[in-house]
């Protein structure tokens, strides 16, 4: 019997704002905290935790720099990001597709 998709989900991908996260870099080289919060539509502090486990676990990389004399912090997806990503993917499709192999 195969196993179900559900076993090659990312388990770090299971939060919402992480997944929308991963989702809004997964098409960028990068973008920047402030772009990012608006896209998501979260505050500074949620996407503060959320960035931090999702760099705890490998999935993006943090840069901080500065523009003129204004600090910035950029994100964006490491390798094992974007694998994890797109793993995360190809299983929610399979789920979702309803046609998984009971026998």
């Amino acid at each position: 019997m195969n196993s179900h998709p559900r076993h090659d989900l990312v388990e770090a991908l299971n939060h919402p704002v992480r997944f929308s996260f991963v989702a809004a870099l997964s098409g960028v080289e990068a973008l920047d905290f402030a772009s990012v919060r608006d896209l998501l539509e979260v505050s500074d502090s949620v996407l503060s935790r959320q960035a931090t486990q999702l760099e705890e676990q490998g999935l993006i990389k943090v840069k901080k720099g500065y523009i003129g004399k204004r600090p910035r912090t950029w994100f964006s997806l490491t390798p094992a990001g974007r694998s994890s990503w797109e793993k995360h993917l190809s299983a929610l499709r399979e789920i979702a597709q309803g046609d998984i192999d009971v026998h």
